[in-house]
């Protein structure tokens, strides 16, 4: 089966934050978490002084060390390479959240949204709210991936910095950029072989 990747062109990113919001008005998240961000870094020094932003979520590893330290096998990775996380199964022990050496998870400690009470305009059916005391992460917006989509932010960025795709079947323009793009990860030095690539 392919696996799926995203691939983030920092040349393109103007820290708009629609992303951001995007994924937080997908998932109606809890508030104070956040699935993906972007960090911003001041790089060189004035007069040549910029401003770079790094949208940073899971990385749906290869090798996820989230998924061997859960004692109950709810932090799993589907054939296709998507890591989710049973909230069923869950005991909120938090092992994942160590594990991962990115900072992608957080703990509900309060399940609480912006708009508790729900209501229709902010209710997504395909998105299940998390309950509190387990952790929730980035899941690729597999409900919207199984139905064809894009992933929320995907499909918003204004710039076309995000592009997401099948890494193993050749399909365009995802591969081509990685192939042809000097892209990096984070973290390399981890051994987790992120699917997430930056160029």
């Amino acid at each position: 089966m392919s696996r799926y990747g995203m691939a983030i062109d920092l040349s393109r990113c103007n820290g708009c934050n629609a992303c951001v919001v995007a994924c937080k008005v997908e998932h109606n998240g809890p508030k104070g978490i956040l699935l993906t961000v972007i960090i911003e870094k001041e790089m060189g020094q004035y007069p040549n002084a910029n401003r770079v932003f790094y949208p940073v979520l899971c990385n749906h590893c290869e090798n996820p060390p989230c998924v061997p330290v859960c004692p109950t096998k709810a932090t799993f990775k589907r054939e296709d390479g998507i890591v989710l996380i049973d909230w069923e199964t869950c005991i909120g022990c938090g092992a994942c959240i160590q594990a991962c050496p990115y900072d992608p998870r957080f703990c509900v400690k309060d399940n609480r949204t912006a708009n508790p009470e729900g209501g229709a305009e902010y209710e997504n059916p395909a998105v299940r709210k998390p309950p509190t005391g387990v952790p929730v992460k980035c899941d690729f917006c597999y409900h919207r991936v199984d139905a064809g989509r894009q992933p929320a932010c995907v499909e918003t960025c204004p710039t076309g910095a995000r592009i997401f795709g099948k890494l193993d079947e050749g399909e365009k323009p995802l591969n081509e950029l990685i192939s042809r793009k000097n892209v990096r990860t984070l973290l390399p030095e981890m051994g987790t072989c992120p699917n997430v690539y930056y160029f």
